[in-house]
This record gives structure tokens, sequence and C-alpha cells, in this order.
């Protein structure tokens, strides 16, 4: 069954919500999400495999984070340097063979100077081989939901085999902030110079951390193929936006865009809390109950992400199956509250009963067997 709803929550909803100002992004593919309401805000070709450059880093910081939370290093382990690792072109902390780099730095090296050679050195000392530690990553990014990566090397390497989706890069940035806490303040730090060898090299490139937007993460990229493109992430509040960006055509592009869709997700859109805990939206249908009804409510307060701009659009209705069989016991979930808000995806609000309803007494059960045969008798629908 479902119900439209034609209440104080219909009018609270007009209030607060309308059509956000639309954003067109320079960017070939982008994807835009609010992590604390857990909203996509942006979709532009985000589950397209595309080379992400020097942004797949952040799967080998993924997986040496990993292998720290499992105790299998320590930020004082120290990996050697191959050759294979020490001749890497592009960017570089500057390794050398003779050197025994540490966890701590070497995870400095690959996101604060983007070092190739320090993910080499990674995949290397993790798997054994880089051809080893690819396989590890590929599988590892299925087991977390990363449908469209496939990794080739450890560190973004041009390669026609090496590709992610915008979304998959956002599902990792995602982990990074969440699932490691303790090692991701790391990407906010500015400057990293490994045994004073790189001050050519030593800044990050992240274009967002010195503006004072809340940018505290995560990984550039750029090859000639792929273009410039940013993994970021920035914390408003109590609100925090990862977005994922690429195929822009210059640094000042990346740079621009990037402050653009910041500025757009955290003032375009705002957190709202649309009903409290415990507040009736519906009423079921009860059968053979000793209330012929009872009511629906959210046990949490709905705080959703809207449009900032007032206008109409948004609407809601309940679903519910029914009418429910009595016993009926409180916080039973027995329906779903859903709000549609133009160019947002629809928010499923599970819905408890706010009391119970015990079994109708035997006059009430005759009754409502009597009411029932009648109605069949009749061809009419039987009341409750």
């Amino acid at each position: 069954m479902s119900i439209r709803l034609r209440s104080v929550l219909a009018l609270l909803l007009i209030l607060v919500a309308g059509m956000a100002q639309a954003f067109e992004t320079r960017a070939t593919a982008a994807w835009v999400y609010d992590v604390t309401t857990r909203t996509v805000l942006m979709d532009k070709n985000s589950d397209t495999p595309l080379p992400p450059a020097s942004m797949s880093k952040l799967m080998t910081v993924n997986m040496l984070f990993e292998a720290l939370r499992d105790g299998r290093v320590t930020m004082d382990t120290t990996f050697a340097v191959s050759a294979r690792a020490k001749a890497m072109g592009g960017s570089t902390m500057f390794l050398q063979e003779s050197d025994r780099p540490t966890v701590s730095e070497l995870l400095r090296g690959m996101i604060v100077n983007s070092g190739n050679d320090a993910c080499v050195a990674v995949a290397e000392g993790l798997a054994g081989t880089e051809e080893a530690f690819a396989q590890q990553m590929t599988q590892r990014a299925m087991a977390l939901g990363m449908k469209n990566s496939v990794f080739a090397n450890s560190s973004g390497w041009p390669d026609p085999d090496h590709r992610m989706s915008m979304r998959d890069l956002g599902i990792l940035a995602n982990r990074l902030i969440t699932e490691f806490p303790e090692y991701y303040p790391i990407f906010s730090e500015t400057t990293f110079n490994y045994k004073d060898r790189a001050p050519a090299n030593a800044n990050n490139r992240n274009p967002l951390l010195a503006l004072g937007v809340g940018a505290d993460g995560l990984k550039t990229g750029h090859t000639s193929e792929a273009g410039y493109g940013l993994v970021g992430s920035a914390k408003q509040g109590d609100r925090r936006v990862i977005f994922v960006i690429t195929g822009l055509a210059s640094e000042k592009d990346r740079a621009e865009e990037a402050e653009r869709i910041v500025s757009w997700a955290f003032r375009q859109f705002a957190e709202k809390t649309l009903v409290k805990a415990g507040t009736r939206v519906a009423e079921a249908e009860v059968w053979m109950g000793a209330a012929d009804r009872v009511g629906l409510v959210p046990a949490a307060d709905v705080r959703l992400l809207v449009p900032a701009l007032v206008q109409e659009g948004t609407s809601a209705e309940v679903n519910y199956t029914g009418p429910l069989k009595a016993p009926v016991k409180a916080g039973d979930q027995i329906g779903e509250l859903i709000i549609h808000v133009p160019d947002l995806p629809d928010a499923r609000v599970p819905l408890v009963a706010e009391n119970d309803v015990a079994p109708g007494g035997f006059v009430k059960r005759v009754t409502t067997a009597a009411q029932k045969l009648i109605a069949e008798y009749l061809g009419a629908p039987a009341a409750s």
C-alpha cells in the first residue's frame, strides 16, 4: 500500500527544499558525494573506466594502510629500493638503491611527492614484484565494490590495461577517510623532502589545501592521455564532501574546477532535519487488533541533504503492506517513508510502529469475522 502524504511533513518539504542551481563541469568525468548524508550530488560518466594517472596511487596507499592495520608492517618498518624502483621516471621522491626508507617515509613519498619510485618500493616490499602487487590491487578493489578498476602497476604509469572509474576512486577515497582516520591526516601535509633531495618536488600538488575551504586530501593526477585530475575532499562544519574529476586541460583548470565544485556542493545544498524521531507521519490499518490503526514513525531524526533554494517539486509517500495483523509491537519496522527531492536520489527512511497493538478480544474477533463474511457476500471491502 502506498500513501501520498498530505500532512505537515509535505508542507515542511516544500518549505525547505527546491532545485539546486545546475552545475556544468568542464571535467570529462566527475563524481561528487556528500559523505554525511550518503548523497550523490553529481554523476558525469562516473562508471566509465578511464586512465587514472597518479590518482590510482590511492589504491597502493590503501594496501599499505591495510598492512599497517593488520600488523604486517609498522610505520618504522624499512623497505628495500630496487634498481627498478630507482629508475622510475616522472614524479619521484629521489630514492637510491642504498636507501632503506620507512613506511612512514614511503607514505609521504607517495602522497605528498606522488613518487613513482615509492610506489614500486611498496609494491615489491609487500608482494615481491610489482606485477603480483597489481594483481592483488585488482582483486582487493573488486572485493571493496570497485567494479570498474583494473591495475597494471602500482603508480598509475600509463598502461592501456590500467583503468579506474571516477566512482571507484570516490569509493576508495571514502574508505581511506573513514576506515583509516589515524593515517588520513598525512593527506593534508603540504611538504615532504626525503633526505633534502627533492626541493623542486617537495610540495603537495593538491591546489585546495591552502585555500581555507576545509580541504584535507587526497590526490592529484596527470598524464597526457588522462589530462589533469583530482580526488579531493573537504569538510565544513559537520558535512564532508568527496569529489573526483578528470580530463581537465591544465593545472589551472583543475584548480579552478575543484574550487568551484567545493563551493557549489556546500552552498547549494544544506542538511536539514525534516522529521523528528517519533513523529507520526502516517497510520497503518490493523487487522483484528485491540485498535484499528497504529501510527508510523521514524525511529531516528530524518536528516537529509536538500537544495538550498526554495521552490516546489519535493514530495513524499509512505509504503507499507497492510492491513497489519495483530499483535503489533512498538518499534517493529512496518513501512517506509520515501522522499523525492528533484535531481537527487530518493531518500528511503524506515518507519516503525508507534505503539503496541494487542490482539482484539473475543467480541472484536467475532465482529471482524462477521464483517468480513458480510463484505465478501456483498462484494465490498471489509472494515478492519
